[in-house]
């Protein structure tokens, strides 16, 4: 994981299971970490289950991130965070379950403005990354973690004509991968 430098011997906090997310969670398996999972989405953390997160590890929808690694006595001790969704709940829930030297990785950006505390951020010497898009070697990378069949991409389509709808259903939060619009055959 690039950005970041996940290893086989952390313990990771995945935000969000949309295309990426999803895309992400199973390279992180890959790499052999430990990974939480979190999305509103309950059949998301579901198929999350199905590929290998032990249903130990898969927050369910609703419950509080903060208090689920509480009472499981990690709260303070996950060594990365991938936020895939980017917003005020999963930002500020990224910095409070961070270990002293975590890393936090932002990829995601529903909300505009996000808040770092900044008292959190220096007492526990945070890393903090953003990222949008990729290097040439990621995407090589990548391109041959499908071709092994590592990361099963999950992808949809739809006619061109289909736009609108699409639209509509991704801001209301019911496409669960990504969409690849098509044109009809002429």
């Amino acid at each position: 994981m690039g950005r970041g430098e996940v290893k086989p011997t952390e313990t990771v906090v995945l935000f969000g299971l949309g295309g990426l997310g999803f895309n992400a969670l199973q390279i992180v398996l890959h790499i052999g970490a430990r990974v939480i999972v979190s999305d509103i989405r309950q059949e998301l953390l579901d198929e999350a289950i199905k590929i290998g997160v032990p249903s130990t590890d898969a927050i369910p929808a609703g419950k509080s991130v903060q208090e689920f690694l509480e009472a499981r006595g990690l709260f303070g001790k996950i060594d990365t965070t991938l936020d895939f969704v980017g917003k005020h709940q999963t930002f500020t829930d990224a910095q409070q379950v961070l270990r002293r030297g975590g890393k936090m990785v932002c990829i995601g950006t529903l909300d505009i403005e996000n808040k770092i505390d900044m008292k959190i951020g220096v007492r526990k010497r945070l890393t903090i990354n953003f990222t949008y898009g990729g290097q040439l070697r990621d995407l090589k990378e990548v391109l041959d973690l499908i071709s092994r069949g590592v990361v099963q991409p999950r992808v949809e389509t739809a006619g061109l004509e289909d736009f609108p709808v699409i639209l509509k259903s991704l801001c209301d939060g019911k496409v669960k991968a990504r969409v690849a619009l098509v044109p009809q055959d002429a």
